[in-house]
């Protein structure tokens, strides 16, 4: 198989690789305005192109990756379904041109898949599995606490946050941070509004939004959650218990930190969902490769069997209402 990745950042390059990984043999083209982008793009084995005009000239690909900032997506979405491509496209954050594309997709007859990455995890895979099982056996509920933080210099030390799209207000860091999460969230304990908001500044980032934000949920399935989203904290933290009279939770956000507490013995007990796993080294320890190779693996297997993937644009529209009302 042939594919065209658009937008040679990171993650793009995360997912040309992921998928040589996957298909040996296949071909990837590359698309970015940036002569240096290409340029290490050449050097990995990608054949790259300034324009997608470009690329769909030279070449016919049968899938197409969106790995660009989240505010371009539209646009580039539109373009490629409209080349009839299939699509895959990372978190967008913005609801633009939702309905147009899902609407075109449609009439080309051709997939659309939204990253949603959490939900490939395999820790957010068994809390799921301990949740629903708990609540089918005893009827009760479950709350829960999560902190989720980085300090923003730190996500890209390769470069200035003043260079990608975290330092926009449209698509910042927290945003981002609740892009990536409340679809994993609302998954696990169903459709959420915003109760109570606060949010604050504690850094001098020169950033145009809070770098703190403070919230509570209330799930349709009767869970409370209380959140703190930050880019202010110096160690990346990803702190998540979940509770309710008879079970208990924690995540620490690597495959090494997730453990469920014995009622029996009283004591915290690891829990292993990896057995073996893969992580980038210039990346937080909470990044973990294998959820990406599985939700690339999930696309490939829409693409040739037609399979429903985790996530959807239906699904995202709410995540992204809800986000719009606690990112005011």
């Amino acid at each position: 198989m042939d594919f065209l990745v658009v937008g040679l950042g990171s993650m793009g390059k995360r997912r040309a690789r992921l998928l040589k990984g996957l298909l040996p043999d296949c071909r990837i083209f590359g698309v970015d305005m940036s002569d240096e982008r290409r340029e290490q793009a050449s050097s990995l084995g990608i054949t790259p192109f300034p324009s997608i005009p470009e690329a769909l000239d030279s070449v016919r690909p049968d899938a197409a990756l969106v790995c660009t900032s989240p505010v371009s997506h539209s646009g580039i979405i539109k373009t490629l379904l409209e080349a009839g491509l299939p699509v895959f496209t990372e978190l967008n954050l913005l609801d633009d041109g939702y309905k147009e594309n899902t609407r075109l997709a449609k009439e080309k007859g051709v997939p659309l898949f939204l990253s949603s990455t959490m939900l490939y995890r395999k820790e957010t895979q068994y809390m799921k599995q301990q949740v629903d099982s708990f609540r089918e056996s005893t009827g009760k509920g479950v709350n829960y606490l999560y902190h989720i933080g980085q300090y923003l210099p730190d996500w890209h030390p390769w470069e200035t946050y003043k260079n990608f799209f975290v330092s926009d207000r449209r698509t910042g860091g927290v945003r981002e941070i609740l892009g990536i999460d409340l679809p994993w969230l609302v998954d696990l304990f169903g459709d959420a509004e915003c109760v109570h908001v606060e949010s604050s500044c504690l850094t001098d980032l020169e950033i145009s939004y809070p770098d703190t934000i403070t919230f509570i949920l209330k799930h349709d399935s009767g869970t409370v959650g209380t959140m703190v989203v930050d880019v202010t904290s110096p160690k990346a933290v990803r702190h998540f218990e979940c509770f309710g009279e008879g079970l208990h939770l924690f995540w620490e956000g690597s495959p090494k930190e997730l453990y469920r507490f014995n009622t029996e013995t009283k004591e915290k007990e690891y829990v292993d969902t990896y057995g073996v796993y893969e992580h980038d080294s210039r990346y937080s320890d909470n990044i973990v490769e294998n959820a990406y190779v599985d939700e690339l693996a999930d696309f490939l297997s829409m693409l040739e069997k037609g399979t429903t993937p985790l996530w959807s644009f239906e699904k995202d529209q709410k995540v992204i209402d809800l986000i719009n009302q606690i990112d005011m």
